[in-house]
């Protein structure tokens, strides 16, 4: 496939990318993998309590495996009734990340305005720990923290998943896998330029190969290193890659955001299309000249703040704050 025309991106957010230079790699190779995750690993939010506002407190959930899955949750520090949460799932192309990452801040800004909790898991990493163990240590988490939520505080019945790029996708995986198995009954699934359809051969994937962030040699490492050589053949499941689940019916409500001059643009449109198809409810979001990204990279562009204001809303509506 040939996909000469790109999207322009947004002039701001061009300038913001053409200012880090080096620091972004369009094309990451899996020989990369060791010194991203060190890079990653150097950007750990020092205050995340939001200055007292939030408590926080570690615990382990049982994988599916039996190996702990690391929790960290952060419950409003003055609220003593049940508090709704959002359970986060941290981006890193499944191969890298942490869940002390540095949109811990800004989350706790975003469930401070709704007094939710903030929950986030650590899943292993690919290729270390290949599907399906990234999906099930999510959902193992997930499971754990409704079944006991009424010793964290929480309303179990005022949970929203969500989670950023590949976060995004585990997110939609684990939501599909709530579905099947009868498992917590989600308020909502909350999809940030969501990785999810290892084929890696649509039109905007070859229109942004070698430019932004995350293109498709980097797409390509992601999902060889948790699919191996089955990816982007035909037996990969719809809980390693959401796209390719042939049923999206029965799916709680979904917010799904993406910039216009990103890979993963035409899978999260069609996502969002084929929820609409199967009777459900999604909002979509578009952002003209986004990068993969965008919002977190260059947070101040008029463009992000556009983009992280419109989350506030649907998670107001969705859990009833």
């Amino acid at each position: 496939m040939t996909a000469p025309h790109r999207p322009a991106l947004d002039p701001e957010l061009a300038a913001a990318l053409a200012l880090l230079g080096d620091e972004v790699t369009p094309s990451i190779t899996p020989d990369m993998i060791p010194s991203l995750r060190e890079r990653r690993a150097r950007a750990v939010p020092a205050e995340t309590t939001l200055h007292d506002a939030y408590t926080e407190t570690a615990h382990h959930a049982p994988g599916h495996d039996g190996a702990p899955v690391p929790l960290l949750l952060w419950r409003p520090a003055r609220t003593t009734a049940p508090v709704g949460a959002l359970y986060w799932i941290h981006g890193g192309g499944m191969i890298m990340g942490t869940h002390r990452g540095p949109e811990i801040p800004g989350l706790l800004e975003t469930v401070r305005e709704l007094d939710l909790a903030l929950v986030s898991v650590g899943y292993r990493l690919a290729p270390e720990h290949p599907h399906p163990t990234p999906v099930e240590d999510c959902y193992a988490g997930l499971v754990w923290v409704t079944d006991n939520a009424a010793e964290l505080g929480l309303d179990p019945a005022r949970v929203v998943i969500g989670g950023g790029s590949a976060g995004g996708g585990l997110a939609a995986a684990a939501t599909l896998l709530a579905r099947d198995r009868g498992g917590p009954a989600l308020q909502g699934q909350l999809l940030l330029c969501p990785m999810l359809d290892d084929r890696n051969d649509s039109v905007s994937s070859h229109q942004m190969a070698g430019t932004g962030v995350w293109d498709r040699t980097s797409n390509a490492t992601g999902w060889g290193a948790l699919l191996g050589e089955a990816a982007g053949g035909p037996d990969v499941s719809p809980y390693a890659a959401p796209a390719r689940a042939r049923d999206l019916s029965g799916l709680p409500p979904a917010f799904l955001d993406v910039g216009s001059a990103e890979t993963f643009r035409d899978e999260v449109v069609d996502y969002a299309s084929r929820i609409w198809q199967a009777g459900g409810s999604a909002e979509l979001h578009v952002w003209p000249g986004g990068f993969h990204g965008f919002d977190g990279t260059a947070p101040q562009a008029a463009l992000s703040r556009s983009a992280n204001a419109q989350r506030l809303p649907w998670l107001r509506r969705v859990t009833g704050a």
